[in-house]
């Protein structure tokens, strides 16, 4: 059996200031650059991604693969309609000269669920239709998709089976690769697709509130895994991702099998009530220093702040300084002198200075940007300080924690700049601060640290937590809302609660 393999990631923000464009697609920051043909089974085979786990589990059955394109970007704003037809468009050449070639007799893609373009809410809805329009109704197609994903009806309908992440931080991205395989196991074994069952929710929720790690959404993954050994089923329970301004962003929860109905009812029910379950614990910038310094006082762990609304993995750019002028504010750095560190902050021209004066010097520095958030508001002003360059480095860095093993980040020249006191991890490409190698590499010892200022929302507490002492979410002004009740949404229905 030959499978037809590619892959298409990018999650939205529709309210934030960036688009992704085809330079953003081969960039390999927070993504693998794009890759197409054969080399994409080699390169990503066993890898801590989706596709890497299909390729593991499809090998492991005896099939054998095509790959087209794989093609993923850090979270931002829209997609252009360029890079989507781009990558699309090779997808399609390819799919098609498969069929002309050794034929295909399934195909499955690796796709996040919460993409949205210039011309299009529901891109991967449109990919997949155009490949059913190009295979046919026979072939089966199965896709995994992140936790993250606003799974629509067109995604449902088209493809035989979708299969969603269980946990955030996405530590199981390679399983369900696996898990997909398994499912197009059991289509081809039946010889038909399996009965669907869905439920869309009439809330969103808060990108913070979707911690797998944390109340209430472990005890909710713990029950659908009960629920799946209970009735033979497949469950997956997307969250949805809360900034991408479409009619059909929000939760959704879906099975495939023969009692699909009775295991979404219940999971439906879990999740449902009690709504006040899903509710956040969210600070002002100043209000979190504090607590932060008051419990790293007496800590013998780290204390890390979550700086949520700068989240490069949710559309921010890492750009930001609302914390940063707090740490300032407070006096952070000389109170514990080197043992406050602020991570990653992409600013091209500040890492560019640093490399341009050397190790050691000192040097007049205007740090992150005032950029635009949603309703005509801005972030803070940069910060004008004098730093000290304390470590210079070429940005390539391979990661270590549980999400990234294995991976590579490409993020530009990157240096650790001191100011106050205070330690900012400066690159020249963001990344979403979800790895203890991505201070490492400047010379910052997390784990050294009294207070860390990651930005990240939920990510980061995959390596994180473990050396943590207390974790606090601050809500500095950024392009990714904490809290979704703060965006000017458009295309919502009439019935959707913008909170639990």
């Amino acid at each position: 059996m030959n499978v037809f393999i590619a892959g298409f990631q990018h999650e939205t923000n529709t309210f934030a200031p960036t688009l992704a464009d085809w330079a953003a697609f081969e960039a390999g920051s927070g993504f693998p650059a794009y890759r197409r043909g054969p080399v994409v089974i080699e390169a990503y085979r066993g890898k801590a991604i989706p596709i890497g786990g299909f390729i593991e589990a499809a090998e492991a059955q005896g099939w054998t693969l095509t790959a087209s394109g794989w093609a993923g970007a850090n979270p931002s704003a829209h997609v252009t309609r360029e890079a989507f037809e781009r990558i699309a468009g090779d997808i399609d050449a390819d799919l098609r000269a498969a069929l002309a070639g050794p034929g295909v007799d399934a195909v499955y893609l690796d796709l996040h669920g919460a993409a949205v373009t210039q011309h299009l809410d529901d891109p991967e809805g449109e990919l997949l239709a155009r490949i059913r329009a190009v295979v046919g109704p026979r072939v089966p197609i199965v896709a995994s998709l992140d936790l993250h994903a606003n799974v629509t009806a067109t995604m449902l309908s088209v493809a035989d089976a979708l299969v969603a992440y269980r946990t955030y931080p996405h530590v199981d991205m390679k399983d369900t690769g696996a898990l997909a395989a398994t499912l197009l196991a059991r289509r081809l074994a039946r010889g038909s697709r399996e009965p669907l069952a869905v439920r869309r929710l009439d809330f969103l929720l808060p990108l913070n509130a979707q911690s797998t790690m944390t109340a209430p959404a472990d005890a909710v993954y713990d029950e659908l895994l009960r629920l799946d050994a209970a009735h033979g089923t497949v469950l997956s329970f997307a969250m949805g991702f809360p900034a991408a301004d479409i009619a059909e962003c929000g939760p959704v929860i879906w099975a495939h099998g023969e009692q699909a109905e009775a295991a979404v009812a219940a999971l439906f029910a879990r999740v449902d009530q009690p709504r006040s379950q899903w509710r956040l614990d969210l600070k002002a910038p100043g209000a979190a220093v504090t607590e932060a310094l008051a419990l790293a006082a007496v800590a013998s762990a780290p204390v890390v702040i979550a700086d949520t609304q700068d989240n490069p993995g949710a559309g921010g750019d890492s750009n930001t300084t609302g914390l940063l002028h707090a740490l300032l504010a407070a006096g952070a750095g000389r109170r514990f002198p080197g043992q406050v560190a602020l991570g990653l902050l992409a600013d091209p021209e500040a890492a560019a200075a640093a490399h341009a004066a050397g190790e050691g010097a000192q040097i007049e520095v205007q740090l992150g940007r005032r950029v635009p958030t949603w309703g005509g508001q801005f972030s803070d002003e940069p910060v004008r300080a004098r730093a000290t360059v304390r470590a210079l480095r070429d940005g390539h860095v391979v990661l270590r924690g549980p999400m990234g093993m294995g991976g590579e980040v490409r993020l530009g020249p990157s240096a650790c700049l001191e100011v106050d006191g205070v330690l900012v991890g400066v690159c020249t490409l963001k990344t979403q601060m979800l790895d203890r190698e991505l201070y490492r590499f400047l010379g910052i010892a997390p784990e050294a640290m009294k207070l860390l200022v990651n930005k990240s929302s939920v990510h980061f507490r995959a390596d994180f937590a473990p050396i943590a002492s207390h974790i606090l979410v601050a809500k500095a002004p950024g392009p990714m809302a904490a809290d979704p009740a703060d965006l000017p949404w458009t295309k919502l229905p009439a019935g959707m609660s913008l909170r639990p």
